[in-house]
């Protein structure tokens, strides 16, 4: 399957933000706000589209990618490429995770010469297991309100 690039726009944007998981991974679900669209077009937010150029996936890079309440923790303090990603609902859980991360991890490491991080949620253990298969490395686990969160490091190297 062939992926491309582009940047976030209004039209995607809404797209996305009215995307709605299954439990438990509704706990990704979003709310289609200003405040939301503001945060997908002012920030490093991209969309993955397929050969159609239909959306399968979006990401982002840097602060976006990080959850707040790490900071608490110092679950930030490695400099690292914070990445997050999200998948289209429809797609998910159907082995269609490793062609779509890997294509987002090598665009990532052409633009960034760092190691790369990403949170993920302790329960979303088909995402660890992803992260895992390309090398991340648990790092520290820490809370959001009834949440708990690992973060994951891919080393240069």
């Amino acid at each position: 399957m062939h992926l491309t690039v582009k940047k976030m726009t209004e039209k995607y944007a809404i797209e996305v933000l009215c995307w709605k998981y299954d439990k438990p991974y509704d706990f990704y679900n979003n709310v289609l706000t200003s405040g939301a669209m503001m945060e997908l077009l002012t920030n490093k937010y991209f969309v993955v589209l397929d050969g159609h150029s239909q959306l399968i996936g979006y990401f982002c890079t840097g602060k976006p990618a990080q959850v707040p309440d790490g900071n608490r923790s110092k679950a930030y303090l490695y400099d690292c490429i914070d990445i997050g990603i999200g998948m289209k609902p429809e797609l998910t859980g159907k082995g269609n995770g490793h062609h779509f991360f890997s294509f987002v991890l090598r665009f990532v490491q052409e633009k960034y010469s760092k190691d790369i991080r990403l949170t993920v949620a302790t329960f979303n253990e088909r995402a660890i297991k992803l992260y895992e298969n390309f090398g991340f490395e648990r790092q520290m686990e820490f809370m959001r309100e009834d949440v708990e969160f690992i973060t994951m490091v891919k080393n240069r190297g």
